[in-house]
């Protein structure tokens, strides 16, 4: 029954007018187009879909794939070969950042060389140099303190008592010369000229100028000389201990005399020679610090107007207390080795001498010290004076 009437109805439709048959006809046409274009358009998104799905297949071909047959470790060992490869090519450009370096190096290098050569020589490290120096011969005075006891205490003898024999050197300005290189302006002499001992004095006792520069607090002392009186200073502990430890340390065939000597009872006053200065101190000025010394006792006899000081300064026989080293011979009296070659002189012209070793002055010191009593008469210090000009200047 169904049927029936859908058929009737289409053919309703079909028995009416000859328009709407064919506009049904045209319909039909434009609808087969539809679906004809429906198709192309599915057809080109199928194409799409393949090209894209084409293209993934191309990557996928160029992704690499785990062997399942190989291990880890062997993933380890290539791994590491592949760093231990890259790793010469790093020092390779390493070793050729520094042949780079080193070639501008040595170009520098070769810059300074060629720029050293056009700079004067200089002298080789074995040549020795040559310092100019102006050494001053002047008065005792309390400026020296600390240059007096420093090189008071480079002896052992002394070095108990450097401080007190530096103030009775100061205080005994009459017989004292100092060797240094700070001019007072108003009491100094030339190391070349030797001054007489009147201008010196007299030069000690004139105020300096106004214009003149104020001396140094502390100057520089490269040696001194200086007699100390053993009678009028017989009170000081420094004097007592020296006149003890000499009586003490004297042979027994010379302990009459060194009493005699140390009384102050002789006709004339016997004195302590006190003399240090700097080994390196030319022997010239050497002696010329010793010529002053003696112009000086000469100076102070003649001008002195007070006859009991007078007297005091009019030396009879001198007592070198001589800083030497133990010779060969045990410590006889020529079996040792002075450190001033002129004290050596004096003992050739004394009237007897003798050793005695002293303790050093420091736990390493590895030569032993010993220490030469020199006694001199003014005859034989004299005749020692000649013997060192004749030695210096050869006449």
């Amino acid at each position: 029954m169904a049927k029936k009437r859908k058929s009737k109805e289409i053919a309703t439709t079909a028995k009416g007018n000859g328009a709407s048959a064919s506009v049904y006809k045209e319909e039909e046409q434009q609808l087969q187009k539809n679906v004809e274009k429906e198709v192309t358009n599915h057809d080109g998104s199928d194409s799409d879909d393949s090209s894209s799905s084409d293209d993934d297949s191309l990557v996928l071909e160029g992704v690499l794939t785990r062997n399942p047959d190989f291990s880890d470790s062997d993933d380890d060992e290539v791994s590491s070969e592949e760093e231990e490869e890259e790793e010469p090519n790093t020092t390779k450009k390493a070793k050729k950042a520094n042949l780079k370096t080193d070639t501008t190096t040595s170009k520098g290098s070769n810059n300074t060389n060629k720029k050293s050569k056009q700079q004067p020589k200089k002298k080789s490290k074995n040549e020795p140099e040559t310092i100019q120096v102006d050494f001053v011969f002047c008065d005792v005075h309390e400026r020296f303190f600390h240059g007096l006891k420093t090189l008071l205490h480079r002896n052992s003898v002394q070095a108990p008592h450097s401080s007190q024999l530096a103030d009775l050197i100061i205080e005994n300005e009459m017989v004292g010369t100092i060797l240094s290189t700070d001019d007072d302006p108003s009491s100094a002499a030339a190391a070349t000229t030797t001054t007489s001992p009147a201008e010196k004095k007299k030069s000690s006792s004139k105020k300096p100028a106004a214009s003149l520069p104020p001396p140094p607090e502390e100057a520089n002392v490269f040696g001194f000389a200086s007699i100390v009186n053993l009678t009028t200073n017989h009170s000081s502990p420094c004097i007592q201990s020296l006149k003890s430890l000499c009586l003490k340390r004297c042979p027994s065939e010379h302990k009459l005399e060194m009493e005699t000597v140390l009384s102050g009872k002789t006709k004339r006053p016997a004195g302590f020679f006190f003399h240090e200065r700097m080994v390196n101190v030319p022997l010239e000025i050497t002696y010329v610090l010793h010529q002053q010394l003696v112009l000086d006792m000469d100076y102070a006899v003649e001008h002195t107007c007070d006859e009991k000081e007078k007297k005091s300064l009019d030396f009879g026989a001198f007592v070198r207390l001589a800083p030497c080293y133990k010779g060969e011979g045990g410590g006889a009296a020529n079996s040792v080795i002075y450190k001033y070659f002129d004290d050596e002189v004096f003992a050739t012209n004394a009237e007897f001498v003798y050793n005695f070793e002293v303790p050093k002055l420091h736990e390493g010191d590895e030569e032993e010290l010993w220490c030469s009593v020199i006694v001199l008469t003014k005859t034989g210090h004299r005749g020692a004076m000649k013997e060192l000009k004749k030695m210096i200047h050869g006449n």
